[in-house]
């Protein structure tokens, strides 16, 4: 191999194990001060919170679920490249290298300071990653030249070997151990040995052909493991219900602070309600379906005394996120709740344990604050929400929608009767009708299951007698107020798709 050739490859070795490890060493560091004080979380969450409203939902339409990591990984790719970068830069042209890493540094303590939780002592993790990572790039660029025969320039090969091993070692021991720690083994054992409170008033039964049984159709009830997570916290906060405090402020009567002992002892009610997500394209999965049990919203709201020209509740979650939702639509008699169960068990950490917020036919980025901590009763005219400073809406309504199921899209069926079934939701309105279209036909109504209630999704079904060639099929429906789905497809920012969902299907003869 030639000199220029290893002497290149030596080099952007290390800058690349300079980086991981000062990276590592920095995990680590983070540990003792707080879970939200990781350096390389704190660069991926500024990176979310500044983006564009476009590229995060871009992100969202390519990845679904999956944009958490693939941030996570596009954010690991963007390391990899600039570690080596940094490698040649110092190698050829040093100090460069160096002041790449300090970029990297700096970066790194702006993402700490700005985080909505900060504390002063985030930004120790951030400068400790720059300084392990500085040094280790100046000692290993210096050996990174292969010495030559007569010289006592460079490292051999061997020696370089040895002390990129030692590096790794280190980084990859830190790596492990902050990981290991930094598991919420703690908060999961507490949840798993959680009991919670039998509730005052059940949920009513639920009728037979509510869930129309066809195969394809999404099911009357979501489970907690396929329940559909879109949210902006990149690692799901780890709070306890000893830790959990909601404090409630603002425009009230009576400030109050409420534990999790004073939440349980409060009655309780259980309730099915399907929540759906303005990211939701028309047609999309981002809509679930559970049984929740909390205690309703407004009870707590009485206890603090809200004073009349208050309009707004400004939730906050324990990692800093906010959600704005009009008082009107938690006091008007619907079920709206500070829920504690999901599906018969506590809350699954992800979707927001211990105690979360959910609130019918409402979008969730106005209503559904996860690990809610904090309420400040206040005004539209005074405070903005996280989304809504960032062009969403204000009030956000959730918008009459509805969906094939089956056939599966560019599928191939038999001539004759092919059945064709989905979902529609338009929650605390409900469905009144679902009618289907077949190429440019007439409109057909659909059959509907039974109305569970109208804070609940509907199910359909659509007998078709198909005949050879490729088919258009398009579905809208109605809700209780007479409102129809517009053809017209509405992007999902600001404020909530809509339009005709449609299927292409291949039938033969």
């Amino acid at each position: 191999m030639g000199t220029r050739v290893e002497t290149c490859l030596r080099a952007g070795v290390a800058g690349l194990v300079s980086v991981l490890a000062g990276v590592a060493v920095g995990e680590l560091v983070a540990l003792p001060i707080s879970g939200y004080a990781s350096p390389y979380q704190a660069v991926a969450a500024f990176l979310v919170d500044h983006a564009p409203a476009p590229a995060r939902e871009f992100a969202i339409d390519t990845f679904g679920t999956a944009d958490k990591t693939a941030l996570m990984v596009g954010v690991g790719a963007v390391l990899v490249v600039l570690a080596v970068v940094a490698g040649l830069l110092q190698s050829w042209r040093p100090p460069w290298g160096l002041a790449v890493v300090a970029v990297f540094a700096a970066f790194g303590v702006v993402a700490a300071v700005t985080r909505p939780t900060m504390e002063p002592a985030f930004v120790i993790p951030p400068l400790v990653a720059g300084v392990v990572s500085g040094v280790a790039l100046v000692v290993l660029c210096r050996g990174a030249a292969p010495r030559e025969e007569g010289t006592d320039g460079g490292w051999s090969r061997r020696q370089f070997i040895g002390a990129v091993g030692v590096l790794t070692a280190v980084a990859a021991l830190s790596a492990v151990v902050a990981r290991q720690a930094g598991r919420a083994g703690d908060i999961m054992a507490e949840r798993l040995r959680l009991t919670l409170p039998r509730p005052t008033s059940t949920a009513a039964p639920v009728p037979a052909g509510v869930d129309v049984d066809v195969d394809g159709v999404t099911p009357f009830f979501s489970d907690n493991a396929t329940f559909y997570r879109i949210d902006t916290a990149l690692q799901v906060p780890r709070l306890s219900t000893a830790d959990w405090r909601l404090r409630i402020h603002g425009m009230v009567d009576r400030e109050i602070t409420l534990t999790w002992d004073d939440l349980t002892a409060m009655p309780a009610i259980e309730r099915i309600i399907t929540l759906t997500c303005v990211s939701n394209e028309v047609g999309g999965d981002l809509a679930g379906n559970a049984r929740w049990l909390g205690v309703p919203m407004r009870d707590i709201l009485t206890q603090a005394g809200v004073r009349t020209d208050a309009d707004m509740l400004l939730s906050t979650s324990v990692d800093g996120w906010t959600s704005g939702t009009p008082l009107a639509d938690i006091t008007d008699g619907r079920d709206a709740l500070l829920a504690i169960g999901m599906n018969g068990e506590p809350l699954p950490l992800e979707h927001g344990y211990p105690v979360r917020q959910v609130v019918p036919g409402l979008y969730g980025f106005v209503s559904a604050c996860k690990w809610v901590v904090d309420w400040e009763i206040t005004r539209f005219d005074r405070a903005r929400a996280y989304w809504t400073d960032r062009g969403w809406g204000v009030r956000a309504p959730i918008k009459t929608a509805s969906r094939i199921d089956r056939p599966a899209p560019l599928s191939r069926q038999p001539a004759g009767r092919v059945v064709v079934a989905g979902t529609a939701w338009a929650q605390h309105r409900g469905i009144s009708a679902v009618e289907v279209r077949v190429d440019d036909g007439p409109w057909q109504p659909a059959d509907l299951a039974p109305q569970y209630s109208i804070d609940t999704w509907r199910q359909w079904v659509f007998d078709w007698d198909a005949t050879p060639g490729q088919h258009t099929v398009y579905c809208r429906a109605t809700d209780a107020a007479g409102r129809t789905q517009p053809e017209q497809r509405v992007a999902p920012i600001p404020d909530g798709a809509t339009g005709w969902h449609s299927r292409v299907f291949r039938i033969e003869g």
